[in-house]
């Protein structure tokens, strides 16, 4: 078994999932805007320099989640996938996977953000394994916390070795497509690291490693 992984934000969708949760809680009102808008900045300028504190800014963001319902949640979602998500998923992010699938290859997404966003994501791009930040669900509510090791960074790797090991399967002619440096650590393990439409680091990272550098929305 082949696997084909990919990143989510940036990569397979042309934006960010977690951002764009975030400015549609501050559209429908469901989140203070000045205040959420001034800390989602300042987290994902973290996250673009590499200076992200996981912990803190998942604080922030699973908050909502325990701030409300899961019946007003998953109305949200809805009006969330149509709204902000359809959009930004290209025809060349679905070609792409498509070849994979034809390739007999075992796809999967493997993002930092949270399931509860990115769960109909995959599930929308056909993609069977997701390995997402986990938030945590207490009685049938969110906690606000998170339950087991943050899918970011150096997390991805140990949640995929966690899969590999229960599954039986190894990294053998794996490939890994990500626009972010945050993902180096999970590039160096898989056999075809793929840069796609990347970060000024991780561009010049893949220059200097002869990677690929490719593009889901026509800027290569």
């Amino acid at each position: 078994m082949t696997l084909a992984i990919f990143d989510l934000d940036n990569t397979l969708l042309n934006g960010d999932s977690d951002w764009l949760w975030g400015q549609f809680l501050v559209e429908q009102g469901i989140v203070d805007g000045d205040h959420y808008e001034s800390e989602n900045l300042r987290y994902y300028h973290a996250y673009q320099a590499g200076t992200l504190d996981i912990f803190e800014f998942l604080a922030f963001q699973l908050k909502p989640l325990a701030d409300n319902n899961l019946n007003t949640l998953h109305q949200l979602r809805d009006a969330f996938m149509l709204e902000k998500i359809q959009p930004t998923i290209t025809v060349a992010a679905r070609e792409l996977l498509d070849r994979h699938r034809q390739q007999g290859d075992t796809l999967m997404i493997i993002t930092a953000t949270n399931s509860f966003i990115t769960g109909p994501i995959a599930d929308e791009l056909g993609v069977e394994h997701l390995l997402a930040t986990e938030p945590e669900l207490t009685n049938n509510c969110y906690s606000g916390k998170v339950s087991g090791t943050p899918c970011f960074r150096d997390g991805k790797v140990v949640r995929l070795k966690q899969w590999l090991q229960i599954h039986s399967c190894s990294l053998d002619g794996s490939y890994f497509y990500s626009d972010s440096h945050n993902d180096l650590p999970l590039l160096n393990e898989v056999k075809h690291p793929i840069a796609v439409d990347p970060d000024e680091r991780l561009k010049a990272h893949a220059v200097t490693m002869n990677w690929p550098i490719i593009s889901l929305r026509g800027a290569f």
